[in-house]
This record gives C-alpha cells, sequence and structure tokens, in this order.
C-alpha cells in the first residue's frame, strides 16, 4: 500500500521561504506513469493544486503560484518537495501531498500557518 507522510515547519513568518516534503512509501516515485504533486485548502476554501512531477522529473506549475514555487525530488531517498518562497497570510492553508496514477494517494495534510 503506498502512503504519504508530509512534514514541515508548521509555523513560518511572513516574507519566508516555506518547505515541505513528502516522503513516499510502498511505491517508487520513479514508476512509470505516475505523477506526484503539491495540493492546498487554505480555511474556508476549496483544493488549489500548487505543482506536481511524474515520474521522468518533468514538472508543472500553477500559473499563480509558478513565480514563488519550486518541486523537486530525491530518488534516493522517494522524497518530493515543494518549496514555496516569500510566503504571506494568504499561504496559511493545509498543504497535501498526492500521487499515483491520477492522484489516487494522498497524505493527511499537514497545517501551516503564515504568520507574524
Amino acid at each position: 500500500q503506498v502512503q504519504l507522510q508530509e512534514s514541515g515547519p508548521g509555523l513560518a513568518k511572513p516574507s519566508q521561504t516555506l518547505s515541505l516534503t513528502c516522503t513516499v512509501s510502498g511505491g517508487s516515485i520513479t514508476t512509470n506513469p505516475w505523477y506526484w504533486g503539491w495540493i492546498r485548502q487554505p480555511p474556508g476554501k476549496g483544493l488549489e493544486w500548487i505543482a506536481d512531477i511524474d515520474y521522468r522529473g518533468s514538472i508543472g506549475y500553477s500559473p499563480s503560484l509558478k513565480s514563488r514555487t519550486s518541486i523537486s525530488r530525491d530518488t534516493s531517498k522517494n522524497q518530493i518537495t515543494l518549496q514555496l518562497i516569500s510566503v504571506g497570510p494568504e499561504d496559511t492553508a493545509v498543504y497535501y501531498c498526492a500521487g499515483g496514477i491520477g492522484l489516487s494517494y494522498w497524505g493527511q495534510g499537514t497545517q501551516v500557518t503564515v504568520s507574524s
């Protein structure tokens, strides 16, 4: 069974860089044709796709967040990492890692609060 576990700081200050890690177990992030993504849900709002990376390392970004976002992978650790620069209160959300075929596997999410 594929499992995803997000990890992150929980609290970030405005203008800082947020770094989140998704550790995948039970399957390889290089499995064809799987892909892996980050999605967030701000309080009281719907899900928002941030970025994804496929089994070959090809990357896609949300146009609205592209200028502040970087997604990468460490195949030796089976991890997907998201960095979001210059965070503000609008980036407060639950951040989810998802993957597999059609993002069929999801982590439980990690709360990130941006506040001074």
